[in-house]
């Protein structure tokens, strides 16, 4: 039996408001769902597993409409999906009353349910959030339904106000995989049968790294997974380690390399850090205009700022650093200068 999994899809979400790529990557989240569902067909996949957060929020009449239309597209997949912490199925809610025209499965709120799919012999269980957060710790008191089937936990959470767990307590149920939701990241929590897939899209600055969804297949030998990435764009952070002597040419050169190798379609962070001439004042007007630049945070200390700090911390940990290092004659000159570099501004982010 062959399956996709997916979750914290968050259909109807608006990334980065305020930007002037945010109502494209809006109407990317969208296009990528469909993607999936694409994917179910050229992959002939038997079930899409959908472990919450599909929705930003409790979708509404239309959002389903739209929905279902597009599940109506699968030609051999049935969808089985859950209500997370973001679309959370209200009692009395659209979600909670809508009839799905496709061969679509919804939990229940706050139910424990099985649901038997016969032709693939396959038991999935599942229980939809019915608010937002949950405390107490319900999935690891959820069993596996059938004996003799393969066994699937659809499940969301993991952190203390989402139903808390603890992964060798699930891992001990015996079901043949764990399906999880609530994390945009992916993590593949237990070699082949526990995992997050992440979300589809990334969403947000912090989430670094390549998104996309979970393939598995099902035998008598257990699963196996492959993570298969889908995402349109990424948030790359570039992070770049300045000495006096590089000029705001060669910063902005090398940010544009580096763009220009990952991509214009990404979302790029670029972070200056160490030790900056004092007139150092990289121009990076027409890198904004060709690149997709998220932030570019300036953490670097000017060669003035370097001797006040020298001036003002002669008695504690960072004078005392100063000092030796400019005490290590032995040193090679270009060594000491970089190691006094490195570990005067380790002790400026610690706060030493």
């Amino acid at each position: 039996m062959r399956f996709i999994h997916i979750s914290d899809v968050y259909l109807g979400y608006v990334p980065d408001a305020g930007k002037e790529w945010s109502e494209d990557r809006a109407k990317e989240i969208g296009e990528t769902f469909v993607k999936v569902l694409s994917d179910c067909n050229e992959k002939e996949v038997q079930l899409l597993l959908i472990a919450g957060n599909l929705f930003a929020a409790p979708p509404t009449q239309e959002q389903l409409e739209w929905l279902d239309e597009k599940l109506l597209t699968l030609e051999h997949t049935r969808t089985l999906l859950i209500g997370g912490s973001a679309d959370y199925i209200e009692q009395g809610s659209p979600m909670e009353s809508f009839a799905f025209q496709s061969k679509t499965v919804v939990f229940p709120r706050e139910k424990t349910t099985n649901a038997y799919l016969k032709g693939v012999n396959t038991c999935v269980t599942g229980y939809s959030y019915g608010k937002p957060e949950y405390r107490e710790n319900i999935l690891e008191n959820i069993n596996p339904g059938r004996t003799s089937s393969y066994n699937i936990l659809l499940a969301h959470g993991g952190d203390a106000d989402h139903m808390p767990f603890h992964r060798e307590v699930l891992a001990r149920k015996g079901y043949d995989y764990v399906a999880m939701g609530g994390s945009r990241k992916p993590v593949h929590i237990l070699k082949n049968r526990m995992a997050y897939s992440g979300s589809p899209e990334p969403l947000t600055v912090e989430d670094q790294g390549k998104h996309g969804y979970v393939l598995g297949d099902l035998t008598e030998n257990g699963a196996k997974i492959t993570w298969c990435p889908i995402a349109k764009r990424n948030y790359i952070r570039f992070t770049f380690d300045l000495r006096p002597d590089i000029m705001g040419e060669e910063i902005t050169k090398l940010a544009e390399e580096k763009m220009m190798k990952m991509g214009y379609q990404n979302i790029y962070s670029l972070v200056m850090r160490g030790f900056a001439s004092e007139d150092l004042k990289p121009d990076f007007t027409r890198l904004r205009n060709r690149f997709n630049i998220y932030e570019i945070d300036d953490q670097t200390i000017s060669t003035r700022e370097q001797e006040l700090l020298k001036i003002e911390n002669t008695t504690n940990l960072v004078g005392s650093f100063t000092q030796q290092i400019a005490d290590s004659y032995s040193v090679d000159e270009k060594i000491r200068e970089k190691a006094g570099r490195y570990g005067l501004e380790a002790l400026i982010r610690a706060g030493e």
